[in-house]
């Protein structure tokens, strides 16, 4: 079956594609509002970019509620041009979902989903305490894409690590498995938990 996004609509181009591109990581991304105040949301428009510059990408504005970036995390990225990109373990699954929720203005996501922070060591904004890897970013650029959608990379200044999935600080070696990470599938409210794992090394040219 042949799908032409030429003439679907906005809501099945996004059905389509978030259906079939899966697992997605999920950037659980804290900003801080012009208050001072700490925002949090997921986005699972994510993935890595490059390690020279090391960049991460995530779409702001993007998914079924098509509410643009008026949603607070593009507007403070763009302000302070600094967030921070908490990555999201089986145990975390609950509350990153609550923190999805449109709450009224001035009401907290962190009260809310039960969740604290801790301060980050190169930027202003404060990472998810919960959470075991969390990514310190400096904006690098942020494209405007219409329609209220943009595409922000982050250039990553310091990685924060659980410890006891570190197995050799020295050459940056993770136990992967400990961090126990879920990705977005599609949907409503479908995920997935990094359990079914298999290796293929790639062979060496004859």
């Amino acid at each position: 079956m042949f799908f032409d996004f030429g003439e679907l609509s906005r809501h099945n181009c996004h059905k389509l594609m978030t259906s079939t591109i899966v697992p997605r990581p999920i950037a659980w991304v804290s900003t801080l509002n012009a208050d001072g105040s700490v925002n949090v949301g997921p986005f699972s428009f994510f993935n890595i970019v490059s390690e020279d510059p090391p960049l991460v990408s995530i779409g702001v504005g993007s998914g079924e509620r098509f509410q643009g970036d008026r949603k607070d995390t593009g507007v403070n990225i763009r302000r302070s041009g600094e967030f921070v990109v908490s990555l999201v373990a089986y145990v975390n699954a609950d509350a990153m979902v609550m923190t999805a929720v449109n709450l009224p203005a001035g009401r907290s996501e962190l009260e809310f989903a039960g969740l604290e922070t801790m301060p980050s060591a190169r930027i202003a904004v404060p990472r998810i305490r919960q959470s075991p890897v969390s990514l310190e970013c400096r904006l690098f650029q942020s494209i405007d894409i219409g329609d209220g959608q943009s595409l922000v990379l982050g250039r990553v200044v310091g990685a924060h690590v659980d410890d006891g999935a570190v197995l050799d600080a020295g050459r940056c070696y993770i136990d992967t498995r400990k961090l126990d990470l879920i990705a977005r599938m599609h949907g409503n409210g479908w995920y997935t938990r990094m359990t079914d794992w298999f290796q293929r090394v790639t062979p060496r040219a004859n």
